[in-house]
């Protein structure tokens, strides 16, 4: 490869990371601002409907309890009691009126162990040869124990593949090592804006954000949604009332 040619293709390349480099940019503010919406629009939801859906579900683990006292044996009624209470506990839950329960200890497989010494052995900080290289894989590292902590494979797997095809592995400033260093970079930028698509593509098919786009649609055409489930919710929890026999 001629040194004309070298140079050419390196200007491609950086014109091409430059260009990627903003697209992830964008993007990554897009995502961002999507997030921002859906936490305002939860946040106003749970005060006007999620709070009601809370008292609704106590109220129907108070009447299944009330059915079960009187009949301590039904099989039946234990479960649809326990389902309640578990609803109820999940309503408050999301609703952000209590802390949600903690995960249990994710189970960490055999492949997940040997994968996870795999990449100790590759990244570990203490086979740095500079400062600057001992911040990259503490880094790293830190990244790897996370994955390791919640039983992710996946995630182990991926690291090790970014950590050998990362740009800051390549030094000098050279033809060759800047060219290898584009490579590398717009290879990761393609990956990061793949990540950004799925994180996007999940976060749109959550119930949170399709109920949003409802409650716009709908607001667009006139209508409160939200007004109109908080009044249904309040009809039913006065008829759940009436069933309750007083303490």
């Amino acid at each position: 490869m001629t040194a004309e040619f070298e140079e050419q293709e390196l200007a491609a390349l950086e014109a091409e990371q430059a260009q990627l480099e903003e697209q992830v940019a964008q993007f990554e503010l897009e995502r961002e601002t999507a997030k921002s919406d859906v936490a305002r629009f939860q946040k106003r939801y749970n005060e006007l409907v999620g709070r009601l859906y809370v008292e609704l579900d106590e109220l129907n683990a108070a009447l299944a309890r009330q059915l079960l006292d009187g009949n301590p044996d039904d099989v039946v009624l234990i479960g649809q009691a326990a389902s309640a209470d578990a609803q109820a506990r999940k309503s408050a839950e999301d609703a952000g009126l209590i802390e949600a329960q903690p995960s249990p200890p994710a189970e960490i497989s055999p492949e997940c162990k040997k994968t996870y010494r795999k990449a100790a052995m590759l990244m570990h900080p203490d086979r740095a040869t500079s400062e600057i290289e001992r911040a990259r894989r503490t880094q790293m590292m830190a990244k790897v124990n996370l994955a390791y902590e919640s039983g992710d494979q996946a995630a182990l797997e991926k690291l090790i593949v970014e950590f050998g095809e990362d740009p800051e592995a390549v030094s000098g400033e050279e033809e060759s090592a800047r060219l290898e260093k584009a490579r590398r970079r717009i290879a990761q930028l393609r990956r990061r804006l793949d990540e950004i698509g799925t994180e996007m593509d999940i976060l749109k098919i959550s119930e949170i954000f399709r109920l949003k786009a409802s409650v716009e649609e709908a607001s667009a055409k006139g209508v409160n949604l939200l007004a109109e489930m908080a009044r249904r919710l309040v009809m039913e929890i006065t008829l759940l009332r009436r069933k309750l026999k007083p303490e």
